[in-house]
């Protein structure tokens, strides 16, 4: 790189409907006790309504006639760039190299999530909202990967960049009637909703984003849900499973100890992964059964 030449850099933009709570503006995400990963830049931008903070609540509310119109819903765009200089040539052969390989492309999607995922998270922590939430891999609705300078960058554009489409595959409409199915079961009461399945979702999400610590706790306390739970209502098939996880039931429960105090290592969040995999397999498997 010359020294008049521009620093690229490679980026994910994240377009996800409503707001986050977070305002406008660059946020830098300096990885916790890592000192070789990258330094990382979010920036914040709300596009489809007036940015900034949203309006002052009314004091009382208004009346509204038949038919009238929602208001125009935001979208915030989160635009991910790993702080890695690359000259143009260097960024223009990643771009290209994304644009062959769409696994490495899901998984630079993947990072650009869990990085964005940690200010979400920060934020919800800093204002003690129960109620905020990470954001799915689903939920934008659009994502590009692309690079830029960082002048560019800054204010949302690039100088190449693709879209990537959902990796949400097509299913056949029995698969896809499923959920539908059991939600009606749950929604009348002819089924209820275990306290191991929230607990391992949440453990699930932990995984997904990267906190090990938090998913080994709440996979202890699922694992201990669904040995309680679901034993006699499992359905046939299972037993080679359940065995399995009765055999990590200890494993799982010290590495929960041990998160207390410190992240779990490379083989013990592997461990959590398998058995997490376990529990779900499981749980569909009960889900299928019942067809």
């Amino acid at each position: 790189m010359t020294a008049t030449e521009p620093a690229c850099f490679r980026f994910v933009q994240l377009d996800v409907p409503g707001r986050l709570g977070l305002d406008d503006g660059r946020y830098l995400v300096r990885p916790a006790g890592d000192p070789d990963e990258e330094e990382t830049v979010l920036v914040v931008q709300t596009t489809g309504a007036p940015a900034g903070r949203p309006p002052r609540r009314q004091r009382r509310p208004r009346q509204v006639e038949p038919g009238e119109g929602v208001d125009e819903v935001p979208v915030t765009r989160l635009t991910v760039i790993p702080a890695r200089t690359l000259t143009a040539d260097e960024a223009g052969r990643e771009l290209e190299a994304l644009r062959r390989d769409s696994g490495a492309t899901e998984d630079a999607i993947s990072e650009a999530l869990r990085d964005a995922n940690r200010v979400v998270r920060a934020h919800r922590i800093a204002t003690q909202d129960p109620h905020d939430h990470e954001i799915g891999r689903l939920a934008p609705i659009a994502v590009r990967v692309g690079i830029g300078t960082g002048t560019e960058l800054a204010d949302g554009v690039w100088s190449d960049a693709i879209q990537v489409a959902s990796p949400e595959r097509r299913r056949r409409r029995v698969d896809a009637l499923r959920p539908q199915e059991r939600l009606a079961e749950l929604l009348s009461g002819r089924e209820q909703i275990d306290v191991c399945e929230t607990l391992l979702l949440r453990a699930r999400a932990d995984i997904d984003i990267g906190r090990p610590r938090e998913a080994a706790l709440q996979l202890a306390q699922g694992l201990d849900a669904l040995l309680a739970e679901l034993p006699d209502r499992a359905g046939p098939g299972q037993e080679e499973d359940l065995a399995a996880l009765r055999e990590r039931r200890e494993p799982v429960r010290a590495t929960a100890e041990s998160a207390l105090h410190r992240e779990p290592s490379e083989d013990q969040a592997a461990q959590l992964a398998e058995t997490l995999a376990i529990c779900e397999r499981v749980l569909r498997r009960r889900q299928a059964l019942r067809e």
